[in-house]
């Protein structure tokens, strides 16, 4: 971000945007920081204009001038992120702050809202002891009063009351009592999509080299009118999979009331930094979510594959038990029928400071049944006994799990676990 002005700098408002910007709330995202500097230096200076969702992609995210907003989300999926962490900062360190900084749902315009202090209650006058006729006079309605109270906290008790909803395990693992965000990495469906117009693999440090992502790795020497804009929509959109929809839709409802310290986030906007701390759910494999490759290394159920877009792609086993396979090969392509895999693990970050769940299918079937099983109950219980757990561990138990699904016309359904395993850091 450029240098704001003397007169800005000694603005309170922008003092305390810097304040924000410092918190630990936003340390490991530069783009919100930078999101939030925008859109308060020209909320502060009265350039309105500024304030479009297609000028904030251009300006913050160095977006092309041309681009589409109907095709690309991610201002406004970054401005959701916003709220969420400006309502993070000023119910922790900000909370004695005197001003909120709020940006008002459908815009994009800082506000800034002082807070009003609620004056001291008078000090009440001593309440006179009651006489024998006054309390003559209130013992019918404190009968009837504590007769109510008697027959709610019976209802209560037969109706077990309204108790906020936690996350089930393993979910348990990946939220905190400090309320901090879990951040759902989805798949990049274009990333996949130019893997098999290319015909081979794509590591995830070509993955996040500027030229990959500007397309121009990817096009042919001398590419059609078509090609190149086919390239150049493959290179600026975000886009993922049905399959990753439904898991986000799953890993929502049983979040219960931590539901909306969910963060979505495309894998084309993550980092390597934002893996230094935190905790996050990555949905796909790692042909269509390269970051899954950053962990592959400390899995035994590893995805493989031959020839980009020709071979079947195949889990391997790669430390196989008794009765257990070497490979469980899937399915040829999304919408067949057939068997299909997919892993469910819960891992460390490499330096401890956070969890990581990742949801794996060899196929888009085979992820979404990774979603489907962890959101039903028995199978989550199955799930435990398979690895030795009882109840909800106070410690997270690291493991992998590989499961197996009946695909019929691109639809999972009969989903069994095939095998196990229990992680030690």
């Amino acid at each position: 971000m450029t240098e704001v002005d003397a007169d800005l700098r000694a603005d309170p408002r922008w003092q305390l945007i810097e304040r924000i910007t410092a918190s630990s709330s936003f340390q490991k995202s530069a783009r919100l920081r930078d999101l939030l500097r925008f859109l308060a230096e020209r909320s502060l200076h009265g350039q309105l204009q500024d304030l479009s969702e297609h000028r904030i992609g251009s300006a913050v995210f160095g977006k092309a001038e041309d681009y589409s907003v109907v095709e690309d989300s991610s201002v406004r999926v970054h401005v959701r992120q916003l709220r969420l962490k400006l309502h993070e900062y000023f119910d922790g360190e900000g909370r004695a702050e005197s001003c909120i900084v709020e940006i008002p749902k459908g815009a994009y315009t800082t506000l800034f809202r002082t807070v009003e202090q609620a004056p001291a209650a008078p000090l009440a006058a001593p309440r006179p002891i009651f006489s024998l006729r006054s309390w003559r006079g209130a013992l019918p309605w404190a009968l009837a009063v504590l007769f109510l109270l008697t027959t709610v906290a019976a209802w209560m008790r037969g109706t077990g009351g309204s108790p906020a909803a936690a996350p089930p395990w393993p979910l348990t693992s990946l939220f905190d009592t400090q309320g901090h965000s879990v951040q759902v990495i989805v798949a990049d469906i274009n990333y996949g999509m130019m893997r098999l117009v290319n015909e081979e693999p794509v590591s995830l440090e070509e993955y996040l080299s500027p030229s990959y992502r500007s397309g121009t790795e990817l096009a042919n020497a001398h590419p059609t009118a078509r090609e190149a804009r086919m390239t150049r929509y493959l290179s600026d959109s975000l886009l993922t999979s049905y399959a990753d929809l439904v898991v986000v839709a799953k890993l929502m409802r049983i979040s219960g009331d931590e539901r909306d310290h969910l963060i979505i986030r495309s894998a084309r906007e993550l980092r390597p930094r934002d893996l230094e701390q935190g905790s996050f759910v990555f949905v796909g494999s790692p042909s269509s979510n390269p970051w899954v490759s950053y962990f592959q290394d400390k899995l035994n159920f590893q995805e493989k594959e031959g020839v980009v877009g020709e071979s079947l792609k195949f889990f391997q086993n790669t430390q196989p038990r008794s009765g257990e396979q070497q490979a469980y090969q899937g399915l040829k392509f999304t919408g067949s029928s057939g068997e299909d895999y997919a892993t469910i693990s819960l891992l460390p970050l490499a330096n401890g400071r956070g969890s990581v769940l990742i949801l794996q299918g060899l196929q888009q079937e085979g992820t979404e049944a990774a979603g489907l099983f962890l959101a039903d109950a028995g199978n989550r219980q199955r799930l435990q006994e398979a690895l030795g757990i009882t109840g909800n561990p106070q410690q997270p138990v690291y493991f992998e799990a590989l499961i197996r699904t009946q695909a019929v016309a691109g639809a999972p359904n009969a989903t069994s676990i095939v095998a196990t395993r229990v992680i030690h850091p």
